[in-house]
């Protein structure tokens, strides 16, 4: 997958106000994993425009036309200070998946999320795959 081009937009400032809650190791990784997130729907035209809001509070990166994908979240909570978390919608078989592809190489959790430890490598190329596979769910998933 080649590396966007394009510049990464601006924080809006509801979104970056909750970055700016989170310590500095955690939302370091979550602005690095923002950062893939833009150069990975710019590498894929499937994905169409990427939408960023907050969902339950925390940052939320939606497919918005087309509906291509599910929607991405990225947190951090003081439960779990020494980790930071990708969401996916519990409804998708994105986690089985990962399974798949990924265990033992990411931490996946239940059926929405992807736990990653702080202050240790973050492992680029899976979290990218695994951006990809969420960006375009709705476009790869059998029809009911």
């Amino acid at each position: 997958m080649k590396t966007a081009s394009l510049p990464v937009p601006a924080l809006p400032a509801t979104v970056g106000n909750v970055f700016a809650t989170y310590p500095a190791p955690a939302r370091k990784l979550l602005l690095a994993i923002r950062e893939m997130i833009y150069e990975t729907a710019t590498a894929l035209p499937e994905a169409g425009r990427i939408t960023e809001t907050l969902k339950w509070g925390e940052p939320a990166y939606l497919t918005s036309a087309p509906k291509s994908g599910t929607t991405i979240r990225l947190a951090w909570s003081p439960k779990r200070p020494e980790t930071a978390g990708i969401f996916v919608n519990c409804q998708t078989t994105l986690l089985d998946e990962w399974r798949s592809l990924y265990s033992g190489v990411l931490d996946l959790v239940g059926n929405r999320e992807i736990r990653l430890p702080l202050g240790q490598p973050l492992p680029k190329d899976p979290i990218r795959h695994c951006i990809a596979m969420a960006l375009t769910y709705h476009q790869r998933k059998p029809a009911q």
